[in-house]
Parts: structure tokens; sequence; C-alpha cells
């Protein structure tokens, strides 16, 4: 099942969870209700929330909720279906607590940007200003002159994780997206610390939808790819991680309690714009487009702010 968090353009709605099927998003609150009505049950029985916010706070548990209604649907008909080009996509996970991203985690991509294999992942944060949706503009902010693009598998989590071992940290997976985890070269490379390269303002796109993990279950053998103006950048498949996704989860849920909604960037392998000769960095009317395998693509272009 593909999620979506959506607003319809006319009339302009908030925010809603929907689920993507073909070339149309359906509604699954008001589906739902819809179902009731025509079973003659009471409509304020009603379990999946509208709000995206609401939704991801059980995630898995709505998730369930989501597919067992999309099985009644096979044998009724909803009216709260909209084409594609009706709605408007956002970030699947609404407000994530928090951001994790993961660095070093491709070794050619170590090796292009000349560091050493890391002994334990190599964690740094985003915060939720960077977060934009699969829809919208990347900022180049007039602050960066070099600014990057590093396509990654994005892990969205379900429930509370807590100490998890690797064998079990997949039961606590929403499902999969596609990130971009742009990067301000000249900023993130001046100081120790990468954070100020890797957060400005509406920069990293996450999306088209979250694929949950009934349809989904491994995502340790996806090809992974970008396109900058439809030239091949980074080719490599998930299963060159350095750290696997059961590693990086048991790891941080070590370190820190994750959250419902809250997103893991799993690193980028090799052919960033930093490391070609000569570097090839991003510029106003650039478009980029990532792809990951059983997921899809996610498609932003980049406007000077």
């Amino acid at each position: 099942m593909k999620l979506v968090h959506y607003q319809l353009k006319h009339p302009y709605t908030h925010g809603r969870i929907g689920v993507v099927e073909k070339d149309t998003v359906i509604d699954l609150h008001a589906t739902q209700q819809e179902l009731l009505k025509q079973q003659k049950l009471p409509s304020d029985s009603v379990i999946i929330p509208a709000d995206p916010r609401l939704f991801f706070q059980r995630a898995k548990v709505h998730i369930k909720e989501a597919e067992a209604l999309m099985v009644q649907m096979k044998n009724h008909t909803t009216s709260h279906v909209f084409k594609r080009d009706e709605v408007i996509l956002e970030t699947p996970s609404a407000n994530p607590s928090k951001i994790i991203c993961v660095g070093t985690n491709y070794a050619d991509h170590v090796k292009e940007m000349g560091s050493e294999l890391p002994e334990h992942p190599v964690l740094f944060a985003k915060f939720h200003n960077a977060l934009i949706g699969p829809e919208d503009a990347i900022y180049k902010a007039s602050a960066t002159e070099k600014l990057d693009y590093e396509v990654e598998l994005a892990v969205v989590i379900g429930e509370t994780a807590t100490k998890v071992s690797e064998e079990a940290a997949l039961d606590y997976v929403a499902g999969y997206a596609i990130g971009n985890d742009i990067s301000a070269r000249d900023l993130q490379k001046r100081t120790s610390q990468w954070l100020q390269g890797k957060s400005l303002d509406h920069t990293t796109p996450v999306g088209p939808w979250l694929v949950t993990t009934s349809e989904l279950p491994d995502p340790s053998n996806l090809s992974i790819k970008s396109y900058v103006n439809g030239e091949l950048r980074q080719s490599s498949n998930t299963e060159h991680l350095i750290f696997d996704i059961p590693h990086l989860i048991s790891f941080i849920s070590n370190l820190m309690t994750l959250e419902p909604g809250d997103i893991i960037l799993t690193g980028t392998p090799d052919g960033v714009g930093f490391a070609l000769n000569p570097s090839q960095f991003l510029n106003d009317g650039d478009s980029v487009t990532l792809e990951i395998e059983q997921i899809g693509t996610l498609t932003n272009r980049v406007v000077s702010s």
C-alpha cells in the first residue's frame, strides 16, 4: 500500500491521509465513513484519522486498519477518489519528532569523499524546517555556492522503539520512501560538525509516498539512482549499505527512543556532485530526480531563495 499525505487543490483542504492506486488518491477517513454508512453502522466508529499527524502517532495500528479497509472496498465503491492532478502531495510523515541522517554508509561514497570506513554509524540531524514534499522546490540559499544532491532510502518508524534488537528491528517500521539529503558542501565542511550544511530551510524532499512494509517487506536489495537534468549521477543498490536497516534501527534505538513518524535517512552512494571532476553543484532551474526500486521516483526543481 502506498500512503500519501495530500491536499486537494480545489477546494483547498488541510492535509489528509490517502492511498495511491494507479493514478488516483483515495481518502481513507472519508471512505471508511462512507462504508460504515453503506453498512448502516454508526459513523462515530470511524477509527482511521483524517489528520496525518494523528495517523502517524499510531502508524502501525492505523496502517493495518487502512489495509483492511482497502480489502473491504474491493466489493464497494467510494466517491472519495481524486485524480492525481487534483491533489498536492506532501511529505508522508507530516510532523516527525526526529529526522536522523546517516553519513558515509556506502563504501564507494566513503572513498570518493576521502573519508575512512566508519566503525559505527555516523549520525547527524536535520530539522523540520528543512523538510519539504515531493512537489515542492528545493531552495538554493544565497549562503551557499555548493549545493549538492544525495539520493537516500528513507525509513519511517511505525511504533515506539527503545533498545530493539536487529532481529526485531523491521517490526518497528511503518514503511519506506525516497529522500534527498541536500547538502551545502561549503557550509558543511567549514567546521568539523556537519549540521550547518545539512539543515537549510526547504531543502530536504521526502516522498512521493510511503510504501508500507506489507508491500515492501525487505529493503536490503533495492536499486537506487539519482539524475540531474536527466543525466544519471548515482547508481547503486541498498545491498551495499555498510550498516543495513536493521542495524541502524537497533543502533539508534539503543541511543534514543524512536517514535512513530520519525524519519531515518540511511546514507547515499557514490556519484555526488562534490566528488565529480570537476565538481558539479546544483543551480537555479536544475531538476533532480531520484529513483528507488519498488518505491518510485521523486523529482524536485531547484530555485534560488
